[in-house]
């Protein structure tokens, strides 16, 4: 048996912005620090109140305390151990999610859900021990997909949610860092910043312009598992709007031959495996570009494209393996005018 095992982001993004000469270069921030087992990066220009980094890394802190399965005190941890219910009005964060994750259920058809969290979990993927499964128990599969469908929570009228089976357990691993990267956009916005870039584990957020005065650019990587991370498919001009990507060459492991990728079918219970390599995804807000780039990795192109093109403000791009062994791109209108496409 030969194990190899990354987990790390599934797809970097490689940020830039034009080195040529600004008179107003100085008045714009730069923080970074770390967050949801990843990193964060703000670039902004201060333009009225103070930001300062430690509000930041509060707002990081108050969210994670609320959505993050690797802390056992967290919210999301509390309810999955538990068999008792959350008043969502007093858990802001964890409702946001749990609110815009159903919504993406219902207009993906199941494709992302996050009640998929056992599955992860028995996968490898997830906050239990870090074990790759190397004898698949079918069986046990079976009795963990009896577990996974957002219809088995109920959100009642009064701010409750509620389990309607024992067992049933939350992942916002898909949507989080996206959530995250609003939250300090809002943030900065309410401070009166105009001009910012806000970026988490590759989920990134952008208006206004760049220290140099121009559109911001962001790099999408080439999705080999040899590829470093500052090698790069596409360069993507973000104007007033969100990108995520999601992809499985990075988050796997493999088992006697066996690749096992961290994208979980909630339909199958099994690792998902499609000719889909990455899936980028703008939309207004990055919690949505987020949420549907898991969903499209799930789906595969064909359905992936259909779903996009059916949702008002959404865009994608699509990396796509070919039987042949390489890729082509395929991707929503609109995305034509944003892309720089490095290899075609």
């Amino acid at each position: 048996m030969r194990t190899f095992v990354l987990f790390a982001f599934p797809l970097w993004f490689l940020l830039y912005s034009c080195q040529s000469g600004a008179d107003d270069r100085a008045t714009y921030q730069h923080l970074k620090g770390e967050t949801m087992g990843t990193t964060y990066h703000l670039t902004f220009r201060e333009e009225g109140r103070a930001i300062r980094q430690a509000a930041i890394d509060s707002l990081l802190e108050a969210l994670n305390a609320e959505v993050s399965t690797y802390i056992p005190s967290s919210i999301i941890s509390r309810f999955n151990r538990e068999q008792d219910s959350r008043q969502l009005a007093e858990h802001p964060h964890f409702a946001a999610n749990a609110r815009a994750a159903r919504d993406v259920w219902k207009r993906s058809r199941g494709a992302f859900d996050p009640t998929v969290m056992p599955l992860v979990n028995y996968w490898g993927f997830g906050y239990a021990k870090k074990k790759p499964v190397t004898a698949v128990d079918s069986q046990k599969v079976d009795s963990l997909i009896r577990l996974v469908g957002l219809d088995k929570l109920q959100f009642r009228s009064d701010g409750l949610l509620l389990k309607k089976r024992a067992g049933i357990q939350l992942d916002f691993s898909g949507i989080a860092k996206g959530y995250g990267v609003d939250a300090i956009a809002g943030y900065l916005e309410s401070r009166d910043v105009k001009n910012y870039m806000v970026e988490i584990g590759g989920e990134v957020r952008a208006r206004g312009r760049n220290e140099a005065g121009n559109i911001w650019t962001i790099g999408i990587n080439l999705p080999r598992e040899e590829a470093g991370t500052r090698e790069l498919q596409a360069v993507v001009s973000l104007k007033d709007r969100a990108l995520a990507t999601s992809g499985n060459y990075r988050n796997y492991y493999e088992v006697e031959g066996q690749k096992y990728s961290h994208t979980i079918n909630p339909r199958t219970g099994f690792p998902e495996r499609n000719r889909l390599l990455s899936a980028s995804v703008f939309a207004p807000d990055c919690m949505t570009a987020d949420a549907y780039a898991t969903a499209f990795m799930v789906l595969g192109p064909e359905r992936a494209l259909e779903l996009a093109r059916r949702q008002p403000g959404l865009e994608t791009y699509l990396i796509i393996g070919t039987a042949e062994g390489g890729m082509k791109v395929e991707h929503t209108p609109a995305v034509a005018d944003w892309i720089d496409q490095l290899n075609r």
